[in-house]
């Protein structure tokens, strides 16, 4: 799965549009290396995004099979390391 809609479809992005330009301006980071939008993702992978209050860092667990998942099971998806 793309890592644009792999962070709106686990709900740590809110609209593809916005995981895509974050891709665009550098601040999306797979596994320490900047990341387009049309990077794969796979079971394994850390995510980094550079927010201007900081760092948040997610490990994928699972690659949704839908569009979207339920926020109260995001968990299963992502773990979030800080």
């Amino acid at each position: 799965m793309r890592i644009d809609k792999f962070l709106n479809s686990t709900n740590i992005v809110k609209r593809r549009a916005i995981a895509e330009e974050m891709c665009k301006e550098g601040v999306v980071y797979l596994n320490g290396r900047p990341a387009k939008g049309g990077k794969r993702v796979k079971v394994g992978d850390i995510i980094e995004i550079h927010y201007l209050s900081g760092v948040k860092k997610y490990r994928v667990l699972k690659i949704p099979e839908t569009k979207t998942i339920p926020k109260s099971k995001k968990g299963e998806y992502v773990e979030e390391l800080g």
